[in-house]
């Protein structure tokens, strides 16, 4: 038995190629051209709890997470203007804005199918006209024990087709997924999703960022204790992910594997499969056997696409 934690990669399927799989690559340091990526000043971001940003948790008790860190760095660009002019002209020298002019909505909210999503997220977004829109969804239906994953397809699509035109940059995500027994029993759901993500990048010109493919966000110690969020830094290293497909320079490398660890004890292992068990799955299984979800009720932390400079940045 090794004495480390498994971080096998999570591999998605092989043979994917066009559009899509040159918008993958691009998320790596060696891909990034030298070329200024165009200004980002507006940035909507939809989806379920991973976009909400669960479990990246603030001393507060709200969540943060990769969207939020993302818009942070964003609104750190400086702004090209035009010599003479107050009006952003990328042809021209580069002059610090410190947020004053980005603007950010989160429309995510934790537990959404993706029907719930194109219900209550995607005509909101597309009417902001926002320079980015990510859109992650559609894994929580794979989890489903039924789930019809033709109509979650064409739910997806229908997002996509609504959504591409409406935004300067459109961003899909093959997600991350933990390694161990749910991945496994799951796996089939979610790169047939992931295929098809692929498919509609290469229709509509969309960027897909490809998380499932880097052995490091498989590794189960960049997942929180409920085994289906990511930590602090998984969240980082998603932010980081996208920062480098949208042509930003490296500032780490994101897919650089955790150092070795001494795998826990037996017994330690055991007790922590029972605090799994008690606090997070079994909540999980009353849910989905009452109908209710952890979403209910709750609404997206950032619902109108506000100046991020008039709060506090995340």
């Amino acid at each position: 038995m090794s004495s480390t934690q498994d971080s096998r990669p999570a591999t998605g399927p092989a043979g994917s190629t066009g559009a899509a799989e040159s918008a993958k690559s691009a998320g790596t340091p060696e891909n990034a051209g030298p070329q200024q990526p165009p200004a980002v000043r507006s940035f909507v971001a939809l989806g379920d709890s991973f976009t909400e940003g669960m479990s990246d948790r603030l001393p507060d008790g709200s969540y943060r997470g990769w969207a939020d860190l993302l818009a942070a760095r964003l609104a750190a660009q400086p702004v090209p203007h035009a010599e003479g002019t107050g009006e952003p002209d990328p042809g021209s020298t580069d002059r610090p804005d410190p947020g004053g002019g980005f603007r950010y909505a989160n429309l995510a909210v934790r537990g959404k199918l993706i029907a719930q999503i194109a219900a209550d997220q995607v005509d909101a977004a597309a009417a902001m006209n926002a320079d980015l829109v990510t859109l992650v969804g559609g894994l929580n239906d794979t989890l489903r024990p039924r789930c019809d994953m033709g109509r979650v397809l064409g739910v997806l699509e229908e997002c996509v087709e609504k959504l591409a035109p409406s935004c300067g940059r459109l961003v899909l995500m093959r997600s991350p997924g933990r390694n161990g027994p749910v991945l496994e029993r799951y796996r089939g759901r979610m790169e047939r999703l992931f295929g098809f993500i692929d498919e509609l990048a290469e229709r509509h010109g969309a960027l897909v960022v490809d998380l499932y493919a880097a052995p490091s966000l498989a590794d189960p110690r960049m997942w929180a204790d409920d085994r289906l969020h990511l930590t602090d830094e998984g969240h980082q290293r998603v932010a980081e992910a996208v920062w480098q497909g949208l042509g930003h320079p490296a500032a780490s490398d994101w897919r650089a594997p955790l150092a070795p660890s001494p795998l826990p004890s037996w017994p330690a292992r055991r007790r922590a499969d029972l605090r799994f068990v008690r606090q997070h799955l079994a909540p999980w299984v009353g849910r989905r056997l009452t109908g209710r979800s952890s979403g209910d009720g709750r609404t997206p932390k950032r619902p109108e696409l506000t100046p991020l400079a008039c709060e506090n940045s995340p």
